[in-house]
């Protein structure tokens, strides 16, 4: 790690929404920061999307906006896209008196990981995340344009291309500054595959046994990809449905866990897994609902979740079945796991990974069977199962969500109220705001 006087590093927490909020600083504070941390207020932790205080919280005018300290986990990382020398910290936030701040999605992550502890039990974790590329131009016209390839023929990527290598290969400078800049910061990139919308890719990050480490390694991972892109003239958006009739982008968690001994306790030596395996999709069936807006955070996500457009609708399980909830993929028995297919790529890693978790270990202490597996097309099957079709508006999961119990026990109450009182303020926002749709209607008609 070296460094000038005109290096600086950036530290910082991740919101609720899973934006970034902290400090730019000179190099020269390093060693302060890292020994004591930074201050930021708690209520920071708790804005609305677009960075405003959310009132409704507890955390602004009851406590006096008091602060709380934001300490490193991870030493620094270049930030290889910036244009002067630059480093990145991850932190994550304790009230004033040294206890986890509830409201930190990594702290929220932390407490159900603790949990698995109590049992004697590790959650090995990886995550699949989907995004758009696209013409630089996207983002001042806010509205998405596939994007040209700048190697190669220089064609516009209007059409999809499903595992084309081709359009890998028209990228080949963007994709090799993202591994550069995946090896440099300890993200475990692995698979690269062009996806069914144009200028659509996913990457797919290495499974880790410490949950903790995989919600820092996709956070970090979505910060890359979108300053590489800026860096290279495009633009890129984990938006979850940036294009009406093309696919939206998923974040795809699979899991397994293991015992004190490093065995993976849903391994029967067979095709079927545990009655472990059993207990905890039976568990994330019974909390899918409660947990949507986590998976689903803004009005935006709720576009995903069509008939055929490969996100369900309703909570349901399978083997080796992508229209499917739960998947449980072929795999060797000794890798049997979960995938969870339900979150969208804009939502945030941390909460995302907590609420799957803790969803499974919720069916896991109350031995929950789920219902048969199903075979075929899952979607045929939603009418049959309706009464566990999955909220499909923004404002019912939000209040599906705040209402959760078991949210509430096994992720905290701080959190549950907190991240309810910012959807519920985004949603009024957003209400209030005239659409384009109503003045092309309306105005001049009417």
């Amino acid at each position: 790690m070296s460094s000038n006087n005109n290096t600086e590093f950036d530290l910082f927490i991740t919101d609720l929404n899973g934006n970034l909020r902290g400090k730019r600083m000179p190099w020269k504070a390093l060693g302060k920061v890292m020994e004591e941390g930074v201050k930021l207020p708690r209520s920071v932790l708790g804005f609305d999307f677009w960075g405003d205080d959310v009132l409704e919280n507890g955390l602004v005018f009851e406590t006096g906006d008091i602060d709380g300290t934001c300490l490193p986990v991870q030493q620094p990382v270049p930030v290889t896209w910036s244009e002067s020398p630059r480093y990145q910290i991850l932190a994550t936030m304790f009230n004033p008196d040294g206890t986890p701040f509830g409201a930190d999605p990594r702290q929220v992550l932390s407490r159900i990981v603790d949990r698995f502890k109590s049992h004697g039990l590790t959650p090995v974790v990886a995550t699949e995340l989907e995004f758009y590329l696209l013409d630089g131009d996207s983002e001042v016209s806010q509205r998405p344009q596939p994007p040209i390839l700048s190697e190669g023929h220089g064609r516009r990527l209007t059409e999809t291309d499903c595992y084309s290598i081709d359009e890998m290969d028209g990228l080949s400078s963007f994709f090799s500054d993202v591994r550069e800049a995946c090896e440099l910061q300890g993200v475990p990139a692995d698979t690269i595959v062009s996806e069914l919308g144009p200028g659509q890719f996913e990457i797919n990050l290495v499974h880790v046994a410490d949950p903790m480490l995989a919600g820092d390694q996709a956070t970090m991972f979505k910060r890359l990809v979108k300053g590489i892109a800026r860096k290279h003239g495009y633009a890129a958006t984990f938006m979850a449905k940036p294009y009406t009739k093309k696919s939206g982008n998923g974040l795809h968690v699979h899991f397994s866990l293991l015992n004190e001994d490093g065995i993976n306790v849903f391994d029967d030596g067979g095709e079927e897994g545990t009655d472990l395996l059993r207990y905890a999709v039976g568990g994330l069936m019974r909390t899918m609902s409660d947990s949507m807006l986590t998976f689903a955070p803004h009005m935006n996500s709720y576009r995903r979740f069509k008939v055929g457009a490969h996100a369900p609708t309703f909570a349901s399980w399978g083997y080796e079945n992508r229209t499917v909830a739960i998947r449980i993929p072929e795999s060797p028995p000794v890798a049997r796991r979960i995938e969870h297919r339900v979150a969208g790529a804009d939502a945030n890693p941390y909460l995302v990974l907590a609420t799957v978790l803790a969803g499974a270990l919720y069916g896991i202490e109350n031995k929950l069977m789920p219902m048969a597996a199903i075979e075929g097309d899952a979607y045929n099957e939603a009418e049959a199962n309706h009464e566990l079709l999955l909220p499909n508006k923004w404002d019912v999961a939000t209040e599906v969500f705040s209402r959760s119990q078991v949210l509430k026990e096994y992720l905290g109450e701080e959190f549950v109220r907190v991240y309810s009182a910012a959807k519920r303020q985004e949603l009024r926002k957003l209400h209030e705001r005239i659409s384009d749709v109503e003045y092309e209607s309306y105005l001049g008609l009417l």
